[in-house]
């Protein structure tokens, strides 16, 4: 059987916990989930054992502001496989001031229905 360690990251407490595959059906999969003390822990460990996502946090480039670069983030996390690709289009964006916080800088990024936006306003 399947199993993965990892430390829980829903809630404060961190908890070490075990998700082992129990059985594996072309409909669905069983798990088995131990050492969490919330029930955010099991839909946790159960979803970064099947599909992980990240949050993505960076800088573009901006013209005509006080800084060279302006912080943004994604509008939802992404799937871990797509970060590297998110990050290279990331790097080849440039804005010019001014901006605001929460405006959308990439709308529906690699098609995943998630948008980059500000983070940080700059005139």
């Amino acid at each position: 059987m399947e199993k993965k360690t990892l430390v829980c990251i829903a809630c404060p407490l961190g908890c070490k916990m075990e998700i082992q595959v129990l059985s594996s059906l072309e409909e669905e999969t069983k798990y088995l989930v131990s050492g969490n003390k919330c029930p955010r822990g099991e839909s946790y460990g159960i979803k970064e054992l099947t599909k992980p996502t990240r949050m993505v946090t960076s800088t573009v480039k901006i013209k005509n502001a006080h800084l060279k670069r302006l912080p943004v983030r994604t509008s939802e996390a992404i799937p871990k496989g797509k970060i590297f690709e998110c990050m290279k289009l990331l790097e080849e964006i440039e804005v010019e001031a001014p901006i605001k916080v929460g405006e959308v800088i990439i709308k529906n990024l690699l098609g995943l229905d998630v948008d980059i936006i500000t983070t940080r306003s700059m005139l």
